[in-house]
């Protein structure tokens, strides 16, 4: 499929408003205005963009703790983010879910989840509901390769596949759960295998490329919307940054971290576009520099805004008893 210019930039644009969004937030983290953990996305940009670019704006995904890409790259708004990553009102969910829990179901994005591999579950369940509707939507499922280790993980596949569930599993295999390596982890070298258990289709795709991503999540989706059920899709990526802030990454060696950084997603898909005389070097600058300023913008909305009230302590909070 040729890719028209204007897309192409589209992709570039949201893998750089991602990359500056989480510098930002490491920035912030580092000063100690956004409390308690994060988990950085730098490294793996080109998943989120490339399988959201493969979906229709109805469609939805659902996410993880290391959401904040998908979050953007679904149309979320940057000042909106900042806000609720430092604890603000004006916040997406009002400064209550910080940077784990961050939703937008107007724009079709069910939610992050700090609980490795729940979201699963919540994914299968809305594409149910998409089937008994009689809606040719799909749901874009992301979670990591720990994850996949999980029963939900295993349950949830069995029972789109029985069913014919219009989801699409994404496996962001970034080769660490937390600090464990994949090598250590896994009964598998390669997690998509595991698709074959549940009769569907499984994939591997260079998770450092954004268009190959989009090419094969595309093909899982049209599939979906025939009818035909999930696929699962497993990404191979990697993060840059350790798995929270707390994280020294003393598991891995920085030989590792250099090879894999020569296959930058951003740097290599501006390469590509330059190349391919997409792009002008000028006009890359240029939207390098209105990234950084609406970045800038979303800090400075987010630290303006005001705390949550103590009044509203008990607003949106539902008690069982």
């Amino acid at each position: 499929m040729v890719e028209k210019k204007e897309d192409l930039i589209n992709y570039l644009e949201t893998m750089l408003k991602i990359r500056y969004f989480e510098e930002k937030v490491s920035e912030l983290l580092g000063k100690d205005l956004i409390k308690g953990t994060s988990h950085i996305y730098i490294g793996e940009e080109s998943v989120a963009v490339g399988a959201i670019a493969a979906i229709r704006e109805d469609d939805y995904i659902a996410s993880t703790h290391r959401g904040h890409g998908h979050c953007l790259a679904k149309g979320g708004e940057l000042k909106k983010m900042m806000a609720e990553l430092c604890g603000r009102a004006t916040g997406y969910c009002k400064g209550r879910g910080g940077s784990m829990h961050i939703a937008d179901v107007a724009k079709g994005n069910l939610g992050a989840t700090g609980i490795v591999g729940s979201n699963i579950p919540v994914a299968t369940g809305a594409a149910l509901s998409m089937k008994m509707q009689k809606m040719d939507r799909v749901v874009l499922c992301f979670f990591g390769d720990g994850a996949s280790n999980t029963g939900g993980f295993h349950e949830s596949l069995n029972m789109a596949s029985v069913w014919k569930l219009p989801v699409i599993y994404i496996c962001e295999n970034n080769l660490y759960g937390m600090s464990v390596s994949v090598k250590r982890a896994l009964s598998v070298t390669d997690i998509a295998v595991r698709a074959v258990s549940y009769n569907m289709p499984g994939e591997i795709v260079d998770g450092m490329n954004v268009l190959e991503v989009k090419e094969v999540v595309a093909k899982a989706v049209r599939r979906a919307r025939k009818g035909d059920g999930p696929s699962l899709i497993e990404c191979k990526t990697y993060r840059y940054y350790g798995h929270s802030r707390s994280d020294p990454r003393v598991y891995r060696t920085r030989e590792e971290e250099a090879e894999w950084k020569k296959k930058d997603p951003v740097e290599s898909f501006k390469k590509k576009l330059l190349e391919e005389d997409v792009v002008t070097e000028e006009e890359i600058d240029n939207l390098e520099e209105s990234i950084q300023q609406e970045v800038n913008e979303a800090t400075e909305y987010a630290l303006s805004s005001p705390w949550p009230s103590v009044d509203e302590l008990t607003c949106d909070v539902f008690f069982t008893g």
